[in-house]
C-alpha cells in the first residue's frame, strides 16, 4: 500500500508555495506561483482573496497532483499558512467584500491605532489587526453593512475549503484587544469599540481539525472530498516550525519580503515594543517582532537599478538576485561609508513608526552601484541587530538563532547579518519554508505525530554562519551612525509624510 501524503500550502506577499510531503519528511512534489502586491494608495497594501489566495491555492493543488501523479485520496491532511495578520470581511456566503488588508506594511489605520492605544492603555501599531477592522467600519460603511464575519488569511482558505470559520490562537492574538491572549477568547469588553465578537471566527489551536473538504471545494481544487483540513496559522509561525524552533531560547529569523522574529519564551511575557502570544500548542509562548522591509528592498533595487542583470536573466543567464549577490562582493564591509535606513515602508519593531522613511546616507561621487546594493543588504543587518539588542535589554535572550526564508539563499547577506549583529545563524537543510511546516502541522492534526516537538524528525541544520570578530568591530561604528540617523531625522520624516499626504508630491506613483 502506498504511504500517505501531507499537503502544505503557504500564501506569501509575492508568491505562494505548496508541497506534498511523505510521512518521513521527503518532499514528493513542490509548486510555486508568483503574484503581485496591490498598493492602491500610499500606505495601503492589499491582496484580492479570490484572485490571489484562492487562485493560487487551486493552481498549486492542480500542479502538485498533476506533476506527482498522486491520487488525491492519498492526501491524509491539509495545512495552510498565510501572511499575517490579514483582515478580510466576508458576507453570509463567505464571499470577500473587499481586498484583504495586509500586515504591518499597510499603515492606513494610524488614527485608529492612536485611538485604541489611548483607550486601552497599551501599544498598538500597523501590525495590529484590530485597528484595521475599525478602519473598515468607519471608512467603508457599505462594506461593513454587508459584513457577517471577519477572517484572516488562513481562515479565508479554510472557509472556502470546509465552510467553517476558524482562526488559530497565535494569529488571533494580532486582533488584540478584541482577542484576549490570557483567556484565549474574544473580549466582550472591547467589542463596542471595534466589532461584535459574534463576527469573529472560532479560536482553535493551529493543528486542530477545522473541518473537511466539501464537495464543492473538491470540484474546484481536485482534492478528495472529506480530506481533513487543520486551522493552520501565520506564515511566520509555520516558518519557525520549519526552522526547527522547539526549545525555550530558540529564535527564528525569517528573511522574506520583510523580516520576522519569533523567540520561544518560558512564559507569556510582554517586552516593550514587541508582541507576545500563545504559540501553536497548549502551554507554549513566544515573543515576536519584525521589520517592514528586507527582500522588498532587494526587489526594489532589482526592479529599478539592475537592468543589466534582468536583461541577462531574460536571455537565459543566471538569476538576477544571484548576480546582485555577487555584485555586493565588489564593495567592502561598511560599503565604503554608506549607511542605509531600510524604512522604505515605515518600520515595525522596535520603532513602531509608520512615518519612518528610507535613507541612503554618505553618498559621494566615488560610490558605485555595488556600494549602494551592499549598503541596502547591510541595513537589514542593522535592523535585526536593533531588534536583538532591544530584546536583550529586557531580558529576552536568544540562545540559538534559526534563519529561514528566501533571503538565506544569499550567503554573503547572511554573513553580513552575522557580522553586524554578532550572532551565529543556523540554516536548516530543508529550505522550502512555511509550506513544509504546514504539511507537518497537518500530520500533527491527524495524529501522525504526537506534537510539534517531533519536527526534529524532519529538520536538520545544513550550514552555520559565524560572526567575523574583525568585521563586527568595524560595523559597531556604522551601527551607531545608523541608530543616530533615525533619532535625528524622525521629526523630518513625519513632516515629510504630512506634506505628501496633503498632495505635496509632484505626481502620482
Amino acid at each position: 500500500m502506498k504511504s500517505r501524503l501531507l499537503l502544505g500550502i503557504d500564501i506569501g506577499t509575492y508568491s505562494s508555495k505548496g508541497v506534498l510531503v511523505r510521512e518521513a519528511g521527503e518532499v514528493a512534489a513542490c509548486s510555486i506561483v508568483e503574484h503581485s502586491l496591490d498598493m492602491p494608495r500610499p500606505g495601503h497594501a492589499e491582496h484580492d482573496p479570490e484572485k490571489v489566495w484562492w487562485h493560487d491555492f487551486r493552481t498549486i493543488c492542480a500542479d502538485l497532483l498533476s506533476v506527482s501523479g498522486t491520487d488525491p485520496r492519498r492526501i491524509a491532511g491539509i495545512g495552510i499558512s498565510t501572511i499575517s495578520p490579514a483582515v478580510v470581511p466576508v458576507d453570509d456566503t463567505g464571499k470577500a467584500l473587499r481586498p484583504a488588508i495586509l500586515y504591518g506594511i499597510d499603515t492606513r489605520a494610524t488614527s485608529e491605532v492612536a485611538e485604541l492605544t489611548r483607550l486601552f492603555g497599551r501599544h498598538f501599531d500597523s501590525q495590529s489587526a484590530a485597528p484595521k477592522v475599525l478602519w473598515i467600519r468607519r471608512n467603508e460603511p457599505q462594506v461593513w453593512a454587508r459584513t457577517r464575519r471577519i477572517v484572516n488569511g488562513s481562515g479565508y482558505l479554510v472557509l472556502r475549503l470546509t465552510g467553517e470559520a476558524t482562526i488559530d490562537v497565535y494569529d488571533a492574538s494580532s486582533f488584540a484587544p478584541l482577542f484576549d491572549s490570557n483567556t484565549r477568547s474574544w473580549s466582550r469588553e472591547a467589542e463596542r469599540h471595534i466589532a461584535s465578537v459574534d463576527m469573529m471566527p472560532l479560536p482553535t489551536w493551529a493543528c486542530d481539525i477545522a473541518g473537511f473538504v466539501t464537495a464543492e471545494a473538491a470540484r474546484e481544487t481536485g482534492l478528495a472530498e472529506g480530506t481533513p483540513v487543520i486551522t493552520g496559522t501565520a506564515d511566520a509561525a509555520a516558518e519557525a516550525v520549519s526552522a526547527g524552533l522547539s526549545e525555550v531560547g530558540d529564535m527564528m529569523v525569517m528573511y522574506g519580503s520583510s523580516t520576522f522574529f519569533i523567540l520561544k519564551t518560558a512564559t507569556l511575557c510582554t517586552p516593550k515594543g514587541f508582541w507576545s502570544a500563545p504559540f501553536l500548542e497548549e502551554d507554549t509562548s513566544v515573543v515576536a517582532g519584525g521589520t517592514s522591509t528586507a527582500g522588498s528592498l532587494t526587489r526594489w533595487f532589482r526592479d529599478n537599478f539592475a537592468v543589466p542583470e534582468i536583461d541577462a536573466e531574460k536571455r537565459g543567464g543566471r538569476n538576477a538576485y544571484a548576480a546582485l549577490a555577487e555584485l555586493s562582493a565588489f564593495s567592502p564591509a561598511g560599503a565604503r561609508g554608506l549607511v542605509v535606513l531600510p524604512y522604505f515602508s515605515g518600520e515595525r519593531t522596535p520603532l513602531h513608526d509608520p512615518y519612518a522613511k528610507g535613507m541612503i546616507f554618505g553618498l559621494t561621487l566615488s560610490h558605485t552601484r555595488a556600494d549602494v546594493y551592499r549598503a541596502i543588504l547591510e541595513s537589514v543587518g542593522y535592523a535585526i541587530r536593533h531588534n536583538i539588542d532591544a530584546l536583550e535589554e529586557q531580558g529576552c535572550v536568544a540562545r540559538r538563532i534559526l534563519a529561514v526564508g528566501g533571503g538565506t539563499q544569499n550567503a554573503p547577506w547572511m554573513q553580513m547579518v552575522s557580522d553586524i549583529a554578532g550572532i551565529t545563524q543556523h540554516l536548516p537543510e530543508q529550505q522550502i519554508g512555511a509550506s513544509y511546516a504546514d504539511a507537518f502541522l497537518a500530520g500533527v492534526g491527524i495524529g501522525m505525530f504526537s506534537g510539534i516537538g517531533e519536527i526534529a524528525r524532519w529538520v536538520r541544520a545544513e550550514r552555520v554562519t559565524h560572526s567575523d570578530p574583525r568585521n563586527h568591530a568595524l560595523y559597531d561604528d556604522f551601527y551607531r551612525i545608523y541608530r543616530g540617523l533615525y533619532e535625528r531625522n524622525a521629526d523630518a520624516m513625519r513632516t515629510l509624510s504630512k506634506i505628501v499626504d496633503r498632495g505635496g508630491s509632484t505626481r502620482e506613483s
